[in-house]
This record gives structure tokens, C-alpha cells and sequence, in this order.
């Protein structure tokens, strides 16, 4: 007889089968099973379709001592996505999900296979597995059986399928997964395990509650300890693993509390190795370590902790290496880190001293609009409230040269108002009749008066007021220049703002224009 001839027998036997006798069916399901694990071809449409489905369905309910071999079945079928439906139309689902509370590691491992295969990317299936209370179960199975792996495996990829589900999230965050999983990620025995467990604690990660589960449950130290251990790897695999985990290290320090719980006063483990990261070979880390000091630095006491421990000169080293043809995204990085730590008075001070500002000028010579936009930024925040700052960069003349260029910035709309921004900043915290005629010289003024009509009542009011110390400090210098583009007319629009600080700006203004006309 030919395995065609025996799987057909064995179908017909099955379903003209009314008793569930275990000894009469269990050489036709044996037949069935031989079937596909041999990979005879069509065996898995063909058993679909010959109308037994709803016969193992009522094995599976029985609770029979067929069930694990009936499981083993559909697992097997379901990898065949054109069986996937008419398995959830017989029921197999409903009949499949009691069986996770089995005590037998075989029967959990052929169900979580089955209901694996059968729900795959199907988001109804997966919703209704969620509401029927799989989740706990799925977490206790891991928990109870950490070194069997196939089952973990199984396990996790079902977690890994269900964790972009609300309901899924909330179920998760009731069962201390975060220990659970870090487990798994230190016996992770391959990159493809390491994934898995990384894809999920990327999708948990998102919740402002997990993240602070994690943190105290010691995720990000797992995933630490996990980059320090392949940090040398050259393998693509392992160097896939660095990124996921640096990226997701740095999702979690979005969380206030996570933060600081990974901060540690500047002790802690994580903040420790992000340091390593700015001194690193490899670009990701690099990057990942720049974001995560710039998530470090969202408040003033961090961001004097950290400069006391001296983490600027490794940005700024790590900077320098990326001026030409480097990379535009650490560069962005790490201004955005340098930017938060000088947010405090304390730290612009110490940092002007120790010659920040002299070192990011390097950029000036960047290309990448990106990278102008934040080094523009950045010198903005360091010049703010701080006149001898605001008097140097306002009188270098080769600075001011390129910030009239990104002015200029027609595609950029960003650049450019970030130039003028700067611009009027370096006036107003100056106060000093150098930088005006310096920034008068270098054709600035224009930039300031178009800033002053712009639509954004911050960037107005900047503009005004710096022009209000310009003229109170040279009229001379600053009034050929409003009335060559007839600046009267705007200033008089703008007194009647409904910003009372903008009309009082553009009052003032005109007043000192016409006291002078």
C-alpha cells in the first residue's frame, strides 16, 4: 500500500468513526502523523478537508489519552497557512487553550505549537487567546519549566506575538514578567532566543508602568551585562543584539522614574557602562550612549552630578570623531546631550570655562542640516544668561560668517530659524555694542527684522527684544537698516498684538525710531 493509499484509508476510517475508541483511532492518527512529519505532500490540506477536524476537536475535549498525539497533529498541519482557518472554524482553539494547564511538558509543548501556528498573525485570534486568559498561563509555564527549552521557546514566541495588544500589556504587567524574562535573556542560548526575549521587552517597554517594573526588577542591568558580553563580537547577529538592547536601554531611560533608578547618583551599573558606550568602536553604542546621557540629563541635579563626574569631555571627544564624514546621528546625539547639561546656570559656567563652546565650533564646518540645526540650538542654550559667552561667540567673526549662511537656509526652515534665533540671543545676553555692530557688519540685522514678522510669537518676541537693546545701545547702526525695509509699518502692526508683551516690545521700538527720525 503507498502512503497515499494509507492516509486515505486512514481519513475514510476517521471519519466515519461515531465512537471515539482510543484503540481504533490511534493507528490512523499515527498514519496522519507519519503523513506530515514525512512532508507528503497537500497531507495537511488534505486532512482538513476530509471533514475529521471536528472528530479531534472532540478528542482534544474528552481529555483522552490521544490528546497529546492529537495536539502533535494539528501543530503540524497548522504550519500549513491554508489549515489555519478551518482549524478555528471546527472549534480546535476553544478545545486547544484548556490544555495549558496541563502538567505534562509534552502536552504543552505540541498545544502552545498548535495554537501558535493556528492564531499566527491573525489579530482577532490572538485578541480572543488574550481575553481567554492565556497570558498568566504562558508566564507560568515559563516560570515552571525554565530549562526545557523547546517549550520555552514556544512559550516566548507566543508572548512575543501578543505583547503589541493592550489587554496583553495589562495581563503582563500583573505577572512580574520583567524576572521571568531576564532569566531567559541570560540563558539565552542563541541570538534568535536573544531576539525574541529582546522584541518583547521592547514592546512592554513602552508602558510607563513596565518601564518601571523593569527597572526595579533589573532588565536593564540584564541587558547591560548582555552588551558587555558581545561587545567584542564581530558576528551580524550579535552586533543586532547590541543595537536592540542599546536602543531599548535608552527607551527605558524615557521613564522619570526608570531613569533615576538606573542613574544611581551616577553609580549605578547602567549609567556606568553608558559612559563606556561614548568611548566605544562601535557606532551604535556610540549613538545609544549619547541618547541615554541625553535622557539622563532631563533634570538640573543629574546634569550637575554628571559634569562633576566629568562625562563632557568624552561627548565632545566622541564629537571630534564624527566632524567630517562621521556619523550625522551620534553627532545629533550628542549635542542634544551637551544641550541638557547646560540647562543649568551652574553648568553653562563650568562648561564655558573647560572650553566647550571653542570645541563644538568644530562643527561649523558640518554640512548635514540635522546637525547645524542642534549645534545652533546647543550654542543658544550656552550663551543664555551668559554675557562673556554671548561677547565672544558675538564678536568671532568666522561664526557669525556661517550662521549667516544657515540664515539662508531656503530648504530648511528649521536651520534657518534656529540661525536667527542664535542670532538675536547672542545680542540680548550681551548687551554689548561690539556684537551689534559685529552682527551688523556680517548682515544680521536683516535676519532679525524678518524673524520679528514671523509667525511664531517666541521667535518675535526674541527678535524684538534684541532689537530694542541694538537700538538703545547704537541707533545708528540699527536704524538705516529698519527704515531701509520701511520696519515702521510692521512695528506699528505689531502695537496692536494681543500679546501685551509683544505690542510693549514693538511699542518701544518705534518709539526709539521716531525719537531719532
Amino acid at each position: 500500500m503507498t502512503d497515499t493509499d494509507a492516509l486515505s484509508d486512514a481519513l475514510q476510517a476517521l471519519s466515519v468513526s461515531t465512537e471515539l475508541i482510543e484503540e481504533e483511532l490511534k493507528p490512523h492518527l499515527d498514519t496522519l502523523l507519519t503523513a506530515l512529519l514525512e512532508k507528503k505532500k497537500d497531507a495537511a490540506v488534505e486532512i482538513s478537508r476530509s471533514g475529521i477536524l471536528p472528530t479531534l476537536a472532540q478528542v482534544l475535549e474528552r481529555r483522552s489519552n490521544l490528546s497529546i498525539q492529537v495536539a502533535l497533529v494539528v501543530a503540524e498541519m497548522a504550519r500549513e497557512a491554508a489549515v489555519r482557518e478551518p482549524c478555528i472554524e471546527a472549534g480546535l482553539v476553544e478545545v486547544l487553550v484548556p490544555h495549558l494547564n496541563s502538567n505534562d511538558e509534552e502536552m504543552l509543548l505540541n498545544t502552545g505549537r498548535a495554537i501558535g501556528r493556528i492564531c499566527f498573525d491573525n489579530s482577532h485570534q490572538q485578541d480572543q487567546l488574550v481575553q481567554r486568559g492565556v497570558i498568566p498561563r504562558l508566564v507560568t509555564i515559563i516560570r515552571d519549566y525554565p530549562e526545557n527549552d523547546p517549550l520555552v521557546n514556544v512559550c516566548l514566541l507566543a508572548l512575543c506575538n501578543l505583547a503589541d495588544i493592550d489587554s496583553a500589556r495589562e495581563a503582563l504587567a500583573d505577572q512580574d514578567v520583567a524576572g521571568v524574562l531576564t532569566f531567559q535573556l541570560k540563558r539565552a542560548p542563541d541570538a534568535e532566543r536573544r531576539h525574541v526575549i529582546l522584541e518583547i521587552l521592547g514592546s512592554l517597554g513602552e508602558s510607563d508602568t513596565l518601564k518601571l517594573q523593569f527597572a526595579e526588577s533589573g532588565v536593564p542591568e540584564a541587558l547591560s551585562d548582555m552588551i558587555r558580553a558581545l561587545q567584542a563580537a564581530s558576528d551580524p547577529h550579535d552586533l543586532c543584539s547590541i543595537k536592540i538592547a542599546s536602543n531599548l536601554i535608552v527607551s527605558l531611560l524615557l521613564g522619570d522614574e526608570s531613569m533615576q533608578k538606573c542613574f544611581g547618583e551616577g553609580s549605578g551599573l547602567v549609567y556606568q557602562d553608558v559612559l563606556s558606550w561614548l568611548q566605544s568602536s562601535n557606532t551604535q553604542l556610540q549613538l545609544s550612549g549619547a541618547l541615554a546621557i541625553a535622557n539622563f540629563a532631563r533634570n538640573d541635579s543629574n546634569c550637575v552630578k554628571m559634569l562633576d563626574l566629568g562625562v563632557v569631555p568624552h561627548i565632545l571627544t566622541l564629537l571630534e570623531k564624527h566632524v567630517d564624514e562621521g556619523d550625522v546621528s551620534v553627532q545629533h546625539a550628542g549635542l542634544s546631550a551637551l544641550r541638557n547639561l547646560a540647562i543649568p546656570a551652574t553648568n553653562k559656567e563650568r562648561m564655558l570655562e573647560d572650553g566647550v563652546t571653542e570645541r563644538i565650533k568644530r562643527l561649523l564646518r558640518s554640512d548635514m542640516p540635522p546637525v547645524q540645526f542642534k549645534l545652533l540650538g546647543t550654542l543658544r542654550m550656552m550663551v543664555d544668561g551668559q554675557e562673556e559667552a554671548a561677547l565672544v561667540l558675538g564678536r568671532d567673526s568666522v561664526l557669525l560668517s556661517r550662521v549667516m549662511e544657515w540664515c539662508d537656509a531656503k530648504d530648511h526652515a528649521g536651520v534657518r530659524g534656529e540661525a536667527s534665533r542664535l542670532l538675536a540671543a547672542l545680542i540680548r545676553h550681551s548687551r554689548n555694542a561690539e556684537v551689534v555692530r559685529a552682527v551688523a557688519k556680517a548682515a544680521g540685522i536683516e535676519h532679525l527684522i524678518s524673524m520679528a514678522t514671523s509667525e511664531h510669537v517666541i521667535m518675535q518676541s526674541e527678535a524684538l527684544v534684541s532689537m530694542a537693546i541694538a537700538s538703545a545701545i547704537d541707533i545708528g547702526v540699527m536704524k538705516d537698516e529698519l527704515n531701509s525695509v520701511n520696519m515702521k509699518e510692521s512695528l506699528s502692526k505689531l502695537t496692536d498684538h494681543s500679546s501685551s508683551k509683544l505690542s510693549s516690545q514693538a511699542s518701544s521700538i518705534l518709539a526709539v525710531l521716531c525719537d531719532t527720525t
